[in-house]
């Protein structure tokens, strides 16, 4: 847990939930990691039967901790090397998973200064690092904004130089998880600020979860198909979450389109994972103890 990347506060959350719900269970002995740069010699001096990786955002969900765990020889949970490699780049997946049938918005790859220049699409449009998460960087430009966010041209920039500029889909913000084989439940994200950012990720009362999400049988059922598709597409094992835009003017399902797949996702108070798992009858020491005991290598 832990670590440095700008996640890092939400992976310690998510570390230290984990830890104390694997200590209720009384079959485990836990050992808690704030990860830095000398992990390897760490877990070498440890030799943990197996490592539960809750690590947010680089190094715990690009592949890297995932190709040293391999070399090591220690078991470990959520995605392996490639998948994680593959889902952190959000342009790389995107063409993965539109190859498998799961659909995505269009968009854009530029740097981030030619981004700040004028606009690449007609506003309303996203722009977003390709390779971070919980809503770090990320600005919705409205249709009202003369000329894209300067904030990206700042010296002090840390989320890459390539960002995405994709067309924001308006409509309900959908999420829905799967574990294992399984997808389970949909929640509908509704923010209690302007949009589902970070501070709306995990501040107490930033948003509200419906679950299940108010939308039609039909909507629910391919939302929990294409997580699944999703998933599979990009190779993700143990637990991953695939949020999704819905646009409900459009009638069917035609409407749901896939922003991203996190093979990390939150294990937080506030995670919807854990709401998700709790929906479908698993407790959150279960949740924890299925991670554990799914821990593997070649993944």
């Amino acid at each position: 847990m832990g670590g440095w990347s700008a996640e890092r506060d939400v992976s310690l959350r998510s570390g230290k939930a984990c830890a104390e719900a694997l200590d209720r269970l009384g079959v485990y002995r836990v050992s808690r990691i704030d990860v830095d740069r000398d992990i390897a010699a760490t877990l070498r001096a440890l030799k943990p039967d197996c490592v539960l990786n809750v690590l947010h955002g680089r190094p715990g969900e690009d592949g890297t901790l995932q190709g040293m765990l391999e070399i090591l020889g220690i078991p470990y949970s959520h995605s392996g090397v490639m998948a994680s490699a593959v889902a952190m780049q959000k342009d790389i997946a995107k063409t993965v998973l539109k190859a498998g049938g799961v659909p995505v918005p269009g968009g854009v790859v530029v740097s981030r200064l030619e981004a700040a220049k004028a606009h690449l699409l007609p506003p309303p449009y996203v722009i977003k690092p390709v390779a971070e998460g919980s809503s770090v960087g990320v600005f919705i430009v409205r249709e009202d904004q003369a000329h894209p966010p300067q904030e990206l041209t700042r010296s002090d920039w840390t989320f890459g130089d390539r960002v995405l500029v994709e067309p924001f889909i308006p409509g309900k913000e959908l999420t829905c998880a799967v574990v294992g084989d399984k997808a389970l439940g949909v929640i509908e994200i509704v923010p209690t600020t302007k949009w589902y950012d970070y501070e709306a990720k995990y501040a107490p009362g930033g948003s509200k979860h419906l679950l299940p999400a108010p939308v039609s049988a039909d909507v629910y059922a391919e939302c929990q198909r294409l997580a699944l598709l999703a998933h599979y597409a990009l190779g993700c094992r143990g637990v991953s979450r695939t949020d999704f835009r819905y646009d409900d003017s459009i009638a069917g399902v035609g409407g749901i389109a896939c922003l991203e797949v996190n093979t990390q996702p939150g294990m937080t108070e506030t995670s919807l994972v854990p709401e998700l798992a709790a929906h479908a009858g698993i407790p959150f020491e279960e949740l924890a103890r299925w991670m554990v005991e799914d821990a593997s290598l070649d993944r």
